[in-house]
């Protein structure tokens, strides 16, 4: 299957998403941080699948990785800290640039300390969940939560890059993959009937992940968002296009707020958000 290439177009802020499968063990994909120095954060799980290669691809060591727990716990001003801590001990300078390789956690979580690390440094997004390839990693909102909502500590930090690998959908449970689904069918209720009805009518092929029906779904989904990003990159006007990508989003982060996070996964909310929504 051939790599799917469209753009966000931001100006001086514009970056790829590439889509498409074996792409984080290909050297290619990272040809934009070559020369410089990177370092990389994820959680065990992800690690346990992916770590090596990307590291081999990179051609960096296993102290230039930060492996954190999994879990929504993740997204913490104590995490941040962490994180952090962990850059200025490496000595890592602004030139340099920090990798966020996992699901939108860890997207999350890369991304505001990338913002705030010596008053912004670049970052890539190497998403390896549906949700986050196909919704968090694209747009540039980074955030942590607070005990009073979710997301409410964060920032606007475009990443230089999105790179999705299909093949991390495998490792995923069927309880991810379907919450990621969620944000999926979201593009084709605010955007899209004819993806809404191509999604009616082929759910169980993209549920069993066939290669190309896959890479449609990510990157219709992506196009969708590129777009209204574009249009809107800070939802600085009330009511404004982005806005429309919160759909869902108002009660799924009561519901994740309310149960405590972790409980659901966040697009489980997002999906009984939507129905609230409608209703």
């Amino acid at each position: 299957m051939s790599t799917r290439i469209l753009n966000v177009e931001l100006g001086a802020r514009s970056y790829p998403i590439r889509i498409g499968s074996r792409l984080l063990r290909d050297p290619v994909s990272y040809q934009l941080l070559r020369g410089r120095r990177t370092m990389l954060i994820t959680d065990s799980n992800v690690a346990t699948h992916h770590l090596s290669s990307v590291l081999e691809a990179l051609r960096l060591t296993p102290e230039q990785a930060l492996v954190l727990e999994p879990g929504e716990s993740r997204k913490s001003w104590d995490e941040v800290g962490r994180v952090l801590d962990w850059m200025l001990e490496a000595r890592l300078g602004r030139d340099g640039a920090l990798i966020a390789l996992g699901g939108g956690v860890i997207g999350d979580l890369a991304g505001f300390t990338a913002a705030v690390y010596q008053r912004g440094i670049d970052f890539v997004q190497l998403p390896t969940t549906l949700l986050a390839q196909v919704d968090s990693s694209v747009g540039g909102k980074t955030a942590v939560n607070h005990s009073r909502g979710k997301n409410l500590i964060g920032s606007f930090h475009q990443p230089i890059a999105v790179i999705a690998d299909t093949e991390t959908l495998s490792t995923l449970p069927p309880r991810e993959l379907r919450a990621g689904l969620a944000e999926v069918i979201k593009y084709g209720l605010l955007a899209d009937p004819i993806l809404f009805g191509w999604l009616e009518k082929n759910l169980e092929r993209i549920l069993a992940l066939e290669p190309q029906f896959i890479a449609e779904t990510i990157e219709r989904c992506c196009a969708i968002k590129a777009r209204i990003v574009g249009l809107d990159e800070r939802e600085s006007v009330s009511g404004g296009p982005r806005a429309l990508l919160n759909l869902g989003h108002t009660f799924g982060h009561a519901i994740e707020t309310f149960t405590g996070y972790g409980q659901w996964l966040h697009g489980e909310a997002v999906a009984a958000g939507m129905c609230m929504a409608a209703d």
